[in-house]
């Protein structure tokens, strides 16, 4: 006696839960990425009375320089010598950067008119010197 087979075997791979596990590996990497929103060295900023913000954050090259004077460009430790060629390579790829000096305020005053000097050699004028709100009154 011989046997027939009435229904064929599929090999299909279910799709119908598909947008669902996507949404779900979407909603896990949106809740588990962390934005780090201030890098660089550590450093304390200086207080003042009068601040003014910058809009856009997109034309903004940030220079931290600690107490012990160290200078770090966009997390990238530089020494002094060698701002003038970093910062000479982003005001040609876009000559709108705003340069903003993050200093503490214990560094010293001569390596910040340094950093100033070797920025307008490369025409980087466009500068800005971040500091924190006095607190009290």
């Amino acid at each position: 006696m011989k046997f027939t087979r009435k229904s064929k075997v599929v090999s299909v791979i279910p799709t119908a839960s598909m947008a669902d596990i996507s949404f779900l590996l979407l909603v896990f990497f949106m809740v588990t990425t962390v934005f780090v929103r201030y890098r660089g060295i550590p450093v304390r900023l200086p207080a003042a009375e009068k601040i003014e913000t910058l809009e856009s954050r997109r034309n903004i090259t940030a220079i931290w320089i600690d107490a012990e004077g160290r200078i770090s460009i966009d997390d990238r430790m530089v020494p002094l010598e060698q701002v003038g060629e970093v910062m000479h390579a982003r005001m040609t790829a876009n000559p709108r950067t705003i340069v903003s000096i993050r200093g503490d305020e214990q560094a010293s005053f001569g390596l910040m008119s340094d950093l100033l000097q070797e920025l307008r050699q490369v025409e980087a004028l466009r500068v800005n010197f971040s500091t924190r709100r006095e607190t009290g009154s």
